[in-house]
């Protein structure tokens, strides 16, 4: 060993990089880094082997979130979530990540609340996730197209969260149920949706549940539940 060689400069980059997989700040990791090339090499590798990635509650742009999503190789959720209201991701990062090689092995996706993308960015991105199961595009400004391609492109989804999507009416909504027959919930709270339009889907699938409840209550005067 040479003088004055730390004893952590003495780890293998696999363990180095089984280290890092501890450090949940995508900063902290930035840095980490910048100090070495064994640290720089352990950071890749750590990365790689990560199957969730959150940047929720992250001061992150289009450039750094594809940085990070392009070396993970393994990935299976990813969560890009609304950082903050001054740093969002747009349609041009969402179409950098869909270039990734792990998308199209993502089977949770959540866009939650990123009020600058649009039907662009979405669709791109959805086109060639197809494994997903997962999808969450609520508080977005999405409209049917998006729904269009996700019907066409994700036939294992399971649950689909539209919360607050109030730009996507029912002809899409008719053909992500008809299309997605694996579909088991979908939210669809603070829609514009008519209420009949719920009943023409549980007709489609009668198993499907329908977020919140009560959204069936009071059709026509009568109670409406989903079919058991």
């Amino acid at each position: 060993m040479e003088r004055g060689e730390a004893e952590i400069d003495r780890l293998p980059t696999d363990l180095v990089a089984y280290i890092f997989g501890f450090i949940i700040s995508f900063t902290d990791l930035a840095q980490a880094s910048s100090v070495c090339r064994k640290w720089k090499e352990g950071v890749k590798q750590s990365l790689a082997q990560r199957n969730s990635m959150s940047f929720a509650g992250w001061k992150m742009d289009d450039d750094s979130t594809t940085r990070l999503v392009r070396l993970a190789y393994n990935l299976k959720e990813l969560d890009i979530s609304r950082s903050r209201w001054d740093c969002q991701i747009t349609d041009n990062g969402l179409y950098q990540i869909s270039l990734a090689n792990c998308i199209g092995n993502l089977t949770s996706i959540s866009l939650w609340g990123m009020a600058r993308i649009t039907d662009r960015g979405v669709v791109q991105l959805i086109s060639r996730a197809n494994s997903l199961q997962h999808l969450n595009i609520g508080g977005t400004f999405v409209t049917d197209e998006s729904l269009f391609a996700i019907a066409d492109s994700c036939p294992r989804l399971k649950s689909i969260v539209l919360w607050s999507c109030r730009h996507v009416t029912e002809i899409g909504l008719l053909n992500l149920v008809n299309k997605c027959r694996k579909l088991e919930s979908i939210n669809v709270w603070g829609t514009r949706v008519p209420v009949n339009c719920f009943i023409d889907l549980l007709t489609i699938s009668p198993s499907l549940q329908i977020k919140p409840p009560g959204v069936l209550l009071n059709v026509g005067g009568a109670a409406i539940l989903p079919v058991a």
